[in-house]
């Protein structure tokens, strides 16, 4: 591939790269951050913080946060690379930005624990999201059925 064909690419690159330091940024920073603390709280309190099996909302809501970023990992990588490749770069490379600023905005949304109320304040951020990863997907098969 020549530079002038990579750079062409150069949106999805980032935004790519922008989303894997996102959901490294959960697991070490707020994963493993809450998980500490917890410990530390749980030892001055003289109890044993059980981080598998217990039910402390706060780390449930950092879980929570991780895995549905990793979760939703390959539906939005896979569309927005299909996007890129056969549709447009520069659309894939905007409509990936937003994505990722929504999916940065998750964990703010579900709160520091689990809550009843927390499934519709992430709303604001799923919703759109599905829709991205939605439009890139469908953009890109009307593209290929209606080709040729």
């Amino acid at each position: 591939m020549s530079p002038a064909e990579l750079a062409a690419y150069r949106g999805p690159i980032l935004v790519t790269a922008a989303y894997f330091g996102l959901w490294y940024t959960m697991l070490f920073g707020l994963q493993t951050r809450t998980k500490y603390r917890l410990r530390d709280e749980y030892a001055a309190r003289g109890e044993v913080f059980d981080r598998y099996f217990g039910q402390d909302r706060r780390m449930l809501a950092a879980d929570r946060a991780v895995t549905n970023t990793q979760e939703q990992m390959v539906p939005f990588l896979a569309g927005l690379w299909m996007h890129s490749v056969f549709v447009s770069t520069t659309h894939a490379a905007a409509l990936g930005a937003v994505y990722v600023l929504l999916r940065a905005i998750y964990p703010v949304l579900l709160g520091a624990k689990l809550s009843e109320t927390q499934s519709k304040r992430v709303f604001l951020v799923t919703g759109p999201c599905y829709a991205i990863v939605a439009y890139l997907v469908v953009g890109t098969v009307a593209v290929a059925v209606t080709t040729g």
